[in-house]
């Protein structure tokens, strides 16, 4: 009997919880659902990142044998780094193969099933086939792994079993270690997805280095978006020649007013025997308004301006601008020469920021 009276009793208070939350406005009853299942959300969140941070450490301190050799054979290639995956190893594949390509090593995907159907006519002898499988026994890859073998092409298998057909037939032997997936079921690609990714960029990054890829070279893959912008050079936004305004010393202030409005820069550089000796800008003028056009340019000027290099890097420069709270910059050569100007217009039209 006491069992059912403290049943009853639980049942009433869970009843009587149901009705309190059913009169509370919607936005509040969602408000107190979250809050029921944010520890445990929380807690399968902690759970997988620290699996996977756990398989990443584990992979670095036990990197493949073979990792040095296929980073030299990639470096020797004459051809491409064919990669091919199925299923969640070949969204990786495809990521893989785009950071090789976009760091200086050229590199497509090609899909398992459709190699099977006449792609495996883009895989050349002077190739290097990358295949991606966790257990080396995918099917769908078998066509490529065969026409490898067949032709010569060296193989390199990525996969956590060391014993499967893709390892054993492989040149290069990119063993993941053997771990749990992160999910609760143990079933979904999650750890073995995160370290193939982890070991591919490891790859690009490694020949990178290797290649001495740099920032100039970075640039000619990624002139787009704020990747590209970031890299662009002062040379590669300036105005040049006849746009540049610049007066003599000696030039009377009427003269170098008509320079400054003609050209739209809202400044006019000052020289000096062919070199920079000052800058004019608006506020220079109004701080000698009284007999201004009695002047001639280097009494107004500005001496020893704030100016850049070509070589700088435009956000740099553009850091440069909003420190001296200007909105335009002369650039010079190593002589003191003036071979260009920069506006703050320039920065915001190529997305420097």
């Amino acid at each position: 009997m006491r069992l059912v009276a403290l049943s009853l009793l639980a049942k009433s208070a869970a009843d009587g919880k149901q009705a309190i939350m059913q009169r509370l406005p919607l936005t509040e009853r969602m408000t107190a659902m979250t809050d029921d299942t944010d520890l445990s959300i929380t807690r399968s969140a902690h759970r997988v990142l620290e699996a996977e941070a756990a398989a990443i450490v584990e992979l670095g301190h036990s990197l493949p044998d073979d990792f040095a050799r296929a980073v030299n054979l990639m470096l020797e290639a004459k051809g491409r780094v064919i990669v091919s995956g199925v299923g969640k190893s070949g969204h990786i594949g495809r990521k893989i193969s785009a950071t090789l390509a976009s760091t200086g090593t050229p590199s497509y995907f090609v899909h398992g099933s459709e190699a099977s159907h006449g792609d495996l006519g883009m895989i050349t002898d002077d190739d290097i086939v990358l295949l991606i499988s966790n257990s080396g026994e995918t099917q769908e890859l078998r066509d490529i792994l065969l026409h490898t073998r067949r032709f010569n092409i060296p193989l390199i298998g990525i996969s956590s079993k060391i014993n499967s057909t893709l390892l054993q037939s492989a040149d290069f032997k990119l063993n993941l270690p053997d771990l749990p997936e992160a999910c609760a079921i143990g079933m979904a690609p999650t750890t073995s997805t995160t370290l193939t990714l982890a070991l591919g960029d490891a790859l690009a990054v490694a020949v990178m280095e290797q290649r001495g890829f740099g920032s100039e070279d970075f640039l000619k893959y990624h002139p787009g978006g704020k990747l590209g912008a970031k890299l662009l050079r002062v040379a590669d936004i300036m105005h040049k020649g006849d746009q540049i305004p610049v007066v003599e010393a000696n030039t009377p202030m009427p003269d170098v007013l008509l320079s400054m409005t003609s050209k739209g820069f809202g400044v006019t550089g000052v020289l000096k025997d062919g070199t920079l000796a000052g800058l004019i800008s608006d506020g220079d003028l109004r701080r000698h308004m009284g007999h201004l056009m009695e002047k001639t340019a280097i009494e107004i000027a500005t001496i020893d301006p704030v100016t850049v290099t070509p070589d700088l890097f435009a956000a740099q420069a553009l850091a440069l601008l909003n420190e001296k709270r200007v909105s335009a910059l002369l650039v010079v050569d190593a002589d003191q020469h003036v071979v260009g100007i920069v506006h703050i217009h320039d920065f915001l039209r190529e997305g420097v920021a």
